[in-house]
């Protein structure tokens, strides 16, 4: 730290070196080249790479609580099995990185690149997503509890049996994602787009889904119980055997939705357009 300091100009270029287990906790790599270099299992614990380039670089296992990673290139690079909490990691491009089974828990990931990443089983308990890109990552099984992904672009996103319990997801992209038997209990989607998304089988129970766009969503078994779909587009979705006891539909739009054998019991439909929807005993609306 002391030489970069005084060398304030020269960017250092590490590029395919082996630091691995060296003890490098708090130290500055800011704007160095590290491509393809192997931190595995190294403690860099606070260590500073802002604007730093990891792209194919190997820190599998590695320890970065807290470092400082901001507007860092990690393109491809091996992350499974980190630990990241606290670390922030504001505008850093992550495109395809591995990141399973990563612990992220607090983690600042606002505006980060993380499309087409691997997340599978990853711990992102009440990190912040805002506005981040997601699109075609792997998310399955991930914890996302607390976490806030307003304005996040999960288009694509495999989400099947991830967490949301309390998470925000305000005005976030989630068309076409999947996200069957995930959990979603007490989660706020207000104006989300769940345009032809598949969320067999997902529990929605007491969630905010107001002013929702969900045209073309496969919600067939869905849990529903006590959900607010007030103003929200559900038009041609699919709500076969879905639960929605206690559910609000006030002011939606089923047009052409398919409601077979599902439980609308105690829902209320007030001024909902059910024009040519499907009800729950198979009659057609008029």
């Amino acid at each position: 730290n002391e030489w970069r300091q005084q060398s304030v100009r020269v960017v250092p270029d590490l590029s395919n070196t082996n630091l691995s287990g060296l003890p490098l906790a708090g130290i500055d790599f800011s704007g160095a080249n590290l491509s393809g270099t192997c931190l595995y299992n190294t403690n860099l614990t606070g260590a500073n790479f802002i604007g730093a380039t990891l792209n194919n670089a190997d820190l599998m296992k590695a320890t970065l609580v807290n470092a400082l990673l901001t507007q860092a290139e990690l393109i491809n690079t091996a992350l499974s099995s980190v630990d990241l909490s606290g670390a922030n990691l504001h505008c850093a491009v992550l495109v395809g990185a591995d990141l399973k089974v990563a612990v992220l828990r607090r983690a600042n990931l606002s505006n980060a690149n993380l499309s087409a990443t691997a997340l599978r089983g990853s711990d992102l308990r009440e990190a912040d997503l805002d506005m981040a890109d997601l699109s075609r990552a792997d998310l399955s099984q991930a914890l996302l509890i607390k976490a806030n992904l307003g304005v996040a672009n999960l288009s694509l996103a495999n989400l099947e049996q991830a967490e949301f319990s309390q998470a925000s997801l305000y005005r976030a992209n989630l068309t076409r994602a999947n996200l069957a038997d995930a959990h979603f209990v007490g989660a706020y989607l207000f104006g989300a787009d769940l345009s032809q998304a598949n969320l067999t089988g997902a529990d929605f129970s007491w969630t905010n889904l107001m002013r929702t766009t969900l045209r073309g969503a496969h919600l067939s078994g869905t849990n529903l119980r006590g959900a607010n779909f007030s103003r929200a587009n559900l038009s041609n979705a699919t709500l076969a055997g879905a639960n929605l006891r206690g559910a609000t539909l006030s002011d939606a739009i089923l047009a052409g939705a398919t409601m077979i054998n599902a439980d609308i019991s105690d829902v209320r439909l007030d001024r909902a357009d059910l024009r040519g929807a499907t009800l729950s005993d198979g009659s057609l609306h008029p």
